[in-house]
């Protein structure tokens, strides 16, 4: 099998033969889907939102459509990140802001009602996908009842404290012969 990584490894280095399980959980790999999915929508809606408005019969509002792909894409570079919840839950408060955008355009002279109703539907499943990853990724805090470990008989010092310093006087012995 072919592992992409084989190719940066230098001559000697051990090659991979095989994968093992990831050690995403499913949730961390929603976040990540769906951190791509808001950088690609933001993209979409930054560089063509002549072709966006066009479709829902919105045209006029190319400016708001450029602003929601900025939204998109900051909130997919968050939720790509370590602090990916944050990005989740502003994609939340997006799809909120998206679906009332969205009704805005929802009228009777709007001869494109159609692809409104399917981007709001879109959208709805969308958001219940992002509240979902959201609460799946919310950080875990200790119940209120739980014991804090406390460690006052370590030093941080694996051979303990007396060992360490023997270990420093030697060192300092050693650069004190040396000049």
């Amino acid at each position: 099998m072919f592992h992409f990584s084989n190719i940066v490894r230098t001559k000697g280095d051990p090659k991979i033969v095989a994968s093992g399980p990831s050690l995403r959980r499913p949730e961390d790999q929603l976040a990540r889907a769906l951190g791509w999915f808001s950088i690609g929508l933001g993209v979409v809606e930054f560089f063509a939102p002549r072709r966006v408005t066009e479709t829902l019969g919105m045209e006029g509002h190319e400016t708001l459509v450029r602003a929601f792909g900025v939204r998109e894409i900051m909130a997919g570079i968050v939720s790509l990140s370590v602090d990916k919840n944050a990005g989740l839950w502003v994609r939340v408060g997006g799809d909120g802001l998206d679906a009332a955008a969205l009704l805005s355009g929802l009228t009777a002279d709007n001869p494109k009602n159609g692809n409104i109703a399917l981007a709001l539907l879109m959208v709805g499943g969308i958001a219940m996908l992002d509240y979902r990853a959201a609460q799946d990724t919310r950080p875990r805090r200790p119940t209120r009842d739980a014991r804090r470990k406390l460690y006052p008989n370590r030093s941080g010092f694996p051979k303990g404290i007396e060992s360490a310093r023997a270990a420093a006087k030697q060192i300092a012995a050693h650069a004190a012969g040396r000049t």
